[in-house]
């Protein structure tokens, strides 16, 4: 374990690590942006911030991948690992044409805007905070307020640009806490012991305790107003009409996996589960269904808001700019404008065939695994 701490200005001068690329399970080449396959299919790359896809958190992806949604909108999604070691890679590969859609946190988002990285949010995955913290289960805090002073366990030293907002809005100055960088095996040294506390999300509960990991956790969505990640793609797309289609059909999909899920959650667990295989080896279904459950709560924050899936909270954003600005953390005051648009979530709300994923998710048939399982009662999306 390895005590860091980074400046933005460093986190972009660091170059991304290499990447896995798959689409629907299979690995591929990084081909041109926008290219088409054999199959007149246009090609989009989205890629992940954690350096794996062996997680549930993508089932609004796999969904459509799995169900045609994608191609039937004309799109061969490619879905890529990205890197764990460099926090910026889901911005960075879009602006260097390596990717075409990132899903970065709010923090890695502004800090590629603030140091030159032209990309922008046109997804709001999460109306709001989906970041926890994971401590000791032994551990004696009991309040968020109490990590003041503590020691802090990160994938990525990058992380911190993360953290350090939530901390302000807990009234903690950031320099009080050490930041310590332990790469994969971040959450195991909460675990252990080593660390007084853990980042961790929605979704990663679950999965955390299906690999043995004793923990508790402090809910950040209980305490913090923040944004969360999103869905972001390079800034200068939005003024060419022909990409602003592509990626709206992409979102179209998205917003069909969303709406399957909803009709059906057993059988969105089992399409994602289903691809994939290391996952298997460590999660049991029910944990898998419940890991999923946890962040499809969350993805439909502001649908259930009446605002549709996806949306972007001018008042969130705008209050988070200004924190981030007061740490330091940008140079500049950032605006929305800067940062986010909607200009794509009401048409991609508005054109997906939210009837076919309907119709789909109710005739689709369970296996023997999934249909054991159970949904909580009271999950909504």
């Amino acid at each position: 374990m390895q005590e860091s701490t980074i400046s933005r200005r460093e986190l972009v001068k660091r170059g991304a690590a290499g990447a896995t690329l798959l689409s629907a399970g299979s690995l591929l080449n990084a081909g041109s942006a926008f290219g088409r396959s054999a199959a007149g299919l246009q090609t989009v790359r989205w890629i992940s911030p954690r350096g794996t896809l062996q997680v549930m958190d993508d089932f609004n992806l796999w969904v459509p991948i799995k169900m045609g949604y994608f191609k039937q909108l004309g799109i061969n999604a490619q879905l890529i690992a990205g890197s764990v070691s460099d926090a910026l890679a889901s911005t960075k590969f879009v602006a260097q044409n390596r990717a075409d859609m990132g899903y970065p946190s709010p923090g890695v988002l502004t800090a590629s805007i603030d140091g030159g990285i032209p990309v922008k949010s046109v997804w709001d995955v999460i109306s709001g905070q989906v970041f926890d913290f994971a401590l000791p289960v032994d551990s004696p805090i009991t309040s968020p307020k109490d990590l003041a002073g503590k020691t802090i366990s990160l994938g990525s030293s990058g992380w911190q640009v993360i953290v350090d907002p939530m901390l302000v809005e807990l009234g903690i100055d950031p320099k009080s806490v050490k930041y310590v960088t332990s790469g994969a095996q971040w959450t195991q040294a909460a675990a252990t012991g080593k660390a007084d506390a853990a980042l961790a999300w929605e979704g990663l509960r679950h999965q955390l305790a299906g690999q043995g990991l004793k923990l508790k956790y402090l809910i950040g969505s209980t305490w913090s107003k923040q944004p969360s990640n999103v869905y972001s793609v390079r800034a200068a797309d939005l003024n060419d009409a022909k990409k602003r289609d592509l990626y709206t059909r992409f979102l179209q999909g998205v917003v069909m996996g969303l709406e399957f899920t909803k009709a059906n959650p057993r059988a969105a667990a089992q399409i994602t589960y289903g691809s994939l295989p290391d996952l298997r080896k460590t999660l049991k279904p029910q944990l898998a269904l419940d890991s999923m459950l946890e962040l499809a709560h969350a993805y439909g924050t502001s649908h259930r808001a009446g605002q549709g899936w996806g949306y972007n909270y001018q008042a969130g954003w705008a209050n988070y700019l200004k924190v981030i600005h007061d740490l330091g953390q940008t140079k500049k005051l950032l605006s929305t404008s800067d940062v986010i648009t909607n200009a794509l979530q009401g048409p991609a709300n508005r054109k997906a065939n939210r009837a076919k994923a309907r119709a789909d998710a109710k005739a689709f048939k369970l296996n023997s695994q999934f249909a054991a399982t159970k949904v909580d009662p009271s999950f909504t999306m």
